[in-house]
């Protein structure tokens, strides 16, 4: 159970000769929010806030970012002891109910999620209907709308049960779908899930086994991939999570909110700023190159890409792991002396040091390693994003779950400020001039 926002006092707002308190509401941890509720019904004012920057939405007690301090918590637990301690599937359970399970409540949960993971059988001819050079996130977002089709024994929003049941076929069979836009790609068959392996574990085996020879999972490729889920998992209220949130506002089933989640995901702003980090460095190419690019960047020739983030104002705290995580994958099956993480070593350290970087707050964030993680591992870059969606299930469909069991919960219905031509009357066109 939640803990519920208290009061904490008011403001006044004075617009010509109204006068309305607002209520300041106080979470557990966070800055304080201004309750606006009644501002339109007693005053016949909106606000305006493009992007939503300094709008709580919502009431949550998923996920917290302290963006100045950089700090990222899941109910409570910081990203990074979460990713050196724990497992994806643990942090699921926590995600989806609140706390760390106990050992008995960690097998159940395991065998749920491992014993679902296989798709209905005639789901499969549905990726035939894609051109055999159709974008895995393509893919993704058909793939994931259709689960509805197949799966509409668990779409009654209003049931408890069903909800539980769709959130957990989803996170099973998210890794079998991602793998299958993968194979379909490649013109590869499909790999069918095993019961006898991890979640990590089995979703590396269905994208790179053939049929020709026997697979055997690497476990430092296992752990970086489990160590990316957890990475992945939840951001609070990001784009796609809004949109997820918005779309689950209307009533709308749970797969069909995910797959709008996939698209709004699908943006090279959002989880596509991965592969544009990617692209960056081998433009670069040496670290002998950063210096001019460096400069390019200052005289905005160039884009700094993997810095920065719209939350975070301190290095973020899921890079650091990940950085870990690139020396971990490239000792074991690259080159730790690759060009390109030596460019992203290097163009990190002087982005810490550098006046012009500091004083615009342009630290790393995940994407900045995780292309050449995800690169070393094998995967191409279309399928990047393809990895965030997989990930990004468990916290999409925590905050769907929260939004539904919120009393105070409402439609989505932003308001705007309107800049169009006033009531007019209409012309007959023969008297249009």
């Amino acid at each position: 159970m939640k803990s519920q926002a208290t009061a904490g006092g008011s403001a006044k707002l004075t617009i010509g000769d109204r006068s309305l308190d607002l209520p300041i509401l106080k979470g557990s941890t966070g800055p304080d929010v201004l309750d606006i509720r009644k501002l339109y019904a007693e005053t016949d004012a909106f606000t305006y806030d493009p992007g939503f920057t300094s709008t709580a939405a919502c009431e949550s007690a998923i996920t917290f970012i302290d963006g100045d301090k950089g700090v990222l918590l899941h109910r409570g637990y910081p990203i990074d002891q979460l990713a050196q301690n724990s497992n994806f599937l643990e942090v699921c359970y926590l995600l989806l109910n609140g706390e760390l399970p106990t050992a008995s409540e960690y097998e159940r949960f395991e065998h749920n999620i491992t014993y679902h993971t296989m798709l209905h059988e005639q789901f499969d001819r549905f990726f035939l209907g894609f051109r055999r050079d159709a974008h895995p996130m393509a893919i993704m977002v058909g793939a994931v709308g259709a689960l509805s089709a197949f799966y509409h024994d668990s779409t009654d929003i209003q049931d408890p049960e069903q909800r539980t049941i769709s959130a957990h076929r989803m996170i099973a069979k998210m890794p079998t779908i991602a793998a299958r836009a993968y194979k379909y790609s490649v013109g590869q068959p499909f790999v069918y899930p095993r019961n006898d392996e991890s979640y990590a574990a089995n979703f590396l085996r269905m994208c790179f086994s053939v049929p020709a020879e026997d697979y055997v999972v690497n476990p430092v490729l296992e752990r970086a991939m489990d160590r990316i889920f957890i990475l992945h998992a939840d951001h609070e209220q990001n784009a796609s999570t809004s949109t997820v949130r918005l779309a689950g506002s209307s009533g709308a089933n749970p797969f069909a909110c995910i797959a709008a989640g996939i698209a709004c995901l699908w943006g090279p702003s959002h989880g596509g700023a991965n592969e544009e980090a990617l692209k960056m460095l081998k433009q670069i190419g040496t670290p002998e190159q950063i210096p001019e690019y460096v400069a390019g960047v200052k005289d905005r020739r160039y884009r700094l890409m993997g810095f920065g983030h719209r939350v975070y104002k301190n290095y973020d705290p899921r890079a650091k792991v990940m950085q870990q995580s690139a020396e971990e994958v490239l000792r074991e099956v690259g080159d730790p002396n690759d060009p390109l993480f030596q460019v992203a070593k290097e163009l990190e350290q002087i982005a810490l040091h550098d006046e012009f970087f500091i004083e615009r707050k342009l630290y790393p964030n995940v994407d900045f390693y995780s292309g050449i993680t995800l690169s070393a591992m094998g995967f191409p870059t279309d399928m990047f994003t393809v990895l965030f969606a997989l990930a990004r299930t468990v916290g999409w469909i925590a905050q769907w779950a929260e939004m539904i069991e919120d009393p105070s919960q409402k439609i989505g219905r932003p308001r705007q400020l309107y800049t169009g031509q006033p009531m007019r009357d209409f012309t007959p066109i023969e008297q249009r001039g």
